[in-house]
């Protein structure tokens, strides 16, 4: 088994999209599936597509993004398929909600408060001050914010920008903040950057640890190999896509530390709501009372969220983003008369918002609380995902339905919380991995063409999920059975064409191009500077930490003292154990002394900067056991270049 380490913090960065196998048509039974699906739908509520159109005043000419390098960033226009009739290759549903998210560019909220949608897979808001603009989630990449903004000058008059405000710690609403603004002015105190208490150790360190594996993971939950299209990539549940530009983070001047306070900028009050621990670690709502308008940051959505994304992460607490929306209901629904948020369309009306915050919390509620009830009653993860539904009365709400998170997955999700992976059946704790058990169900099946068979007869018979399990055991056995690999890429295929979901559209679609050839690309570029520079000491030997290979480190014992004096940081590295264990300060002895700017450290972590140049130019300098420092050097996993590692194939 080939295994790679992707180097990365930001499962949204830019991905390169590699050659894709033409797809497949949708089979009869498809077809038959998504009719029926259809027939369940509440198609005579109309009201989330007027809501997604209510104030559209005008877009870009040129539908094309394009960086400085004259490379395509984003094309406003690749979702322009969703005008014709639904396609027999995608859900009726998904076609539906995939037509609202592409309507792109600027609308009118209220008087004094406007969004960009549809630049970016998140909604950049302006809000009017006295002097000039303070905007609210400046996109993914500086690219798709300086496109956004441009509309803004064009539209709505060339204004400074006074303040930034990150509703939470994902990277697709800080990324795009230097498209917009400079450091310098920052800096110079000309532009404020508030954030949520927490942010930028959240913003650094979701994707730290397991940075390569949820980057990895993240390019089969957005599609991003995938080009948009009827039999393509179904868009982001709560946005079209991702754009492929540029990264960047200017830390927060301002912290927003308890409910309740309230800043006023460039004239303009604004009260703020904490949120931790619900979509983001670190998030939170705000509230601006002359316009009588509520941000509910991402919170609410035009769909089901993920309790858990596909792409990894720590398990969100489903019950606090229930119990937050209803603090927030109670906070500001009677004085709230326009709810905007980061992704998706606005709300207008007390009514309409109190109804939809309160029937979009009952989701969250009814998900954990049903989730637990049957966890009470001896039901394992998968079987609550096969039987657990929203009542119709929460099901019948479009923004309840399931395009981004779903229920089958966010249950699981709330069931890991409280118990973990283990089932609690003996015979799950301790089963073969895939390549070994793949062997013993194929020679349990007579061999692998009486095991195709068995798939084969399963995918004729429209039964996708079992024909995919059959398929899969024998790959893992064999992946030079090419046969197996494309039918196990087909029945992919019918179960992301019959999808509601776009994640599970997407992840199915790229689970079966990569059954036919597995990537050679990479698929994520470098990691952004600024995320680079925003690492905090400690959080860069944590990375090394990782990186230790017991083998390399078997019978070393040594300790470092790392002195970074344009920080005023020593940090006393030791390795012992196959484990590095990395302390603040030089307390204790110490084998060797290094002494090096940070930035010159972090170059030979991550620029492919090495020690003897910098040692040479007098950049660096070790004192003491000549050897501590190579020994210590020594133990660590290569900065992998190589190609992504494999999920369907071993």
């Amino acid at each position: 088994m080939r295994r790679h380490l992707v180097a990365g913090f930001a499962a949204l960065l830019v991905p390169a999209l590699g050659a894709i196998a033409e797809p497949g048509k949708a089979t009869e039974a498809t077809i038959n599936a998504n009719k029926a699906f259809a027939e369940g739908l509440p198609w005579d509520d109309t009201s989330e597509a007027e809501l997604a159109a209510r104030g559209f005043l005008v877009t870009r000419e040129d539908p094309v993004i394009l960086g400085a390098d004259g490379e395509k960033v984003f094309d406003l226009s690749a979702y322009d398929f969703t005008d014709g009739p639904t396609a027999e290759t995608m859900n009726p549903s998904l076609w539906r909600h995939l037509g609202l998210l592409k309507q792109h560019g600027l609308f009118e909220v209220t008087p004094g408060l406007w969004q960009i949608r549809g630049f970016d897979i998140s909604v950049m808001s302006i809000i009017e001050g006295e002097t000039g603009y303070i905007i609210v989630d400046p996109l993914t990449v500086t690219e798709s914010a300086a496109a956004a903004f441009e509309l803004v000058k064009q539209h709505l008059g060339d204004k400074p920008i006074h303040a930034v405000i990150y509703t939470h710690s994902h990277a697709d609403h800080f990324g795009g903040v230097k498209g917009i603004v400079t450091v310098e002015d920052v800096a110079a105190g000309k532009v404020q950057i508030i954030a949520p208490e927490g942010f930028m150790e959240h913003a650094v360190s979701e994707n730290l640890i397991a940075g390569g594996a949820m980057s990895r993971r993240a390019n089969f939950q957005f599609g991003s190999r995938l080009e948009p299209g009827p039999a393509g990539q179904g868009g982001a549940g709560i946005g079209t896509g991702i754009p492929r530009g540029s990264m960047s983070l200017i830390p927060p001047t301002h912290s927003i530390t308890e409910t309740g306070e309230t800043l006023v900028i460039d004239g303009i009050a604004i009260e703020f709501q904490l949120t931790p621990g619900t979509e983001a670690p670190a998030e939170m709502n705000f509230y601006i009372p002359h316009l009588r308008a509520l941000c509910l940051a991402e919170n609410a959505n035009a769909t089901m969220h993920n309790v858990l994304p596909p792409r990894g992460a720590l398990v969100r607490d489903s019950k606090a983003w229930a119990d937050y929306l209803t603090e927030s209901i109670a906070l500001y629904a009677d004085k709230t008369d326009v709810m905007f948020v980061s992704h998706g369309w606005p709300r207008w009306g007390q009514a309409e918002i109190t109804e939809y915050m309160s029937h979009h919390r009952d989701a969250y509620k009814y998900l954990h609380d049903q989730t637990i009830r049957l966890m009470n009653k001896g039901y394992v993860a998968s079987e609550i995902a096969e039987v657990i539904a929203l009542p119709n009365s929460l099901a019948s709400k479009w923004y309840n339905r399931g395009y981004y998170g779903t229920m089958s997955h966010n249950s699981k999700a709330v069931y890991q919380r409280y118990l973990g992976w283990y089932d609690g059946n003996p015979a799950n704790l301790n089963p073969w991995p895939p390549e070994e058990a793949g062997k013993r169900y194929v020679a349990a099946m007579g061999g692998a063409k009486k095991a195709l068979k068995v798939a084969q007869k399963a995918y004729d018979g429209g039964d996708y999920r079992w024909a995919a399990q059959v398929a899969s055991h024998i790959v893992f056995s064999d992946d030079t059975n090419m046969k197996a690999r494309e039918l196990l890429a087909k029945a992919f295929e019918q179960m992301g064409y019959q999808a509601e979901g776009s994640l599970w559209r997407n992840m199915y679609l790229t689970g079966a191009a990569e059954a036919r050839e597995t990537p050679a690309d990479r698929q994520i570029t470098t990691v952004s500077p600024d995320m680079i520079g925003a690492i905090t000491t400690p959080q860069v030997f944590d990375m090394l930490a990782i990186r230790v290979d017991p083998a390399k480190a078997e019978g070393i014992a040594t300790s470092v003292a790392f002195v970074f004096p344009d920080r005023g940081e020593t940090r006393r590295v030791s390795i012992r154990n196959s484990v590095l264990i990395h302390e603040d300060g030089a307390a204790g002895p110490v084998d060797a002394t290094v002494t090096i700017p940070r930035p010159a450290f972090l170059a030979m972590l991550f620029a492919g900067q090495t020690a003897a140049a910098l040692m040479e130019a007098g950049i660096m300098k070790v004192e003491g056991e000549p050897g501590a420092t190579a020994a210590l050097m020594s133990v660590f996993d290569p900065a992998d270049t190589g190609p992504p590692f494999e999920i369907v194939t071993p």
